[in-house]
């Protein structure tokens, strides 16, 4: 009896202890999600660039300052979204530079300089 009511006691405290961290883990979620195009796109940018580099159309140096770009573009997402919230002006901001570097990443890749 007494084993029983510890288990249950023990088990209560392990779901007490889960629940919170779990709606902390979907509100972290919910931070990341709110920029789903803008996440989208750095992903699919990410990807030209690797299949640039695998196909040998990127030099080394032209893949650094594609990624380079890109980084600069997650620090500028993680400064928008310090408060919270990302304004349609930050949002813009962020279309502005993705679609710059878009733009670099098909220059870079069909220009005439290649690895090989």
């Amino acid at each position: 009896m007494r084993r029983t009511i510890l288990n249950l006691l023990c088990g209560a405290v392990i779901c007490a202890g889960i629940l919170p961290v779990s709606g902390f883990a979907a509100e972290k979620n919910t931070a990341r999600s709110k920029t789903p195009g803008i996440n989208e796109r750095q992903h699919n940018q990410q990807e030209r660039i690797r299949q640039g580099i695998k196909s040998g159309d990127l030099t080394r140096r032209e893949a650094v300052r594609l990624e380079e770009q890109e980084a600069k573009i997650q620090v500028n997402e993680k400064f928008a979204r310090a408060d919270g919230k990302i304004t349609p002006a930050e949002r813009a901001r962020l279309e502005k530079e993705l679609n710059k570097t878009g733009k670099n990443i098909y220059q870079q890749k069909h220009d005439t300089q290649d690895r090989n």
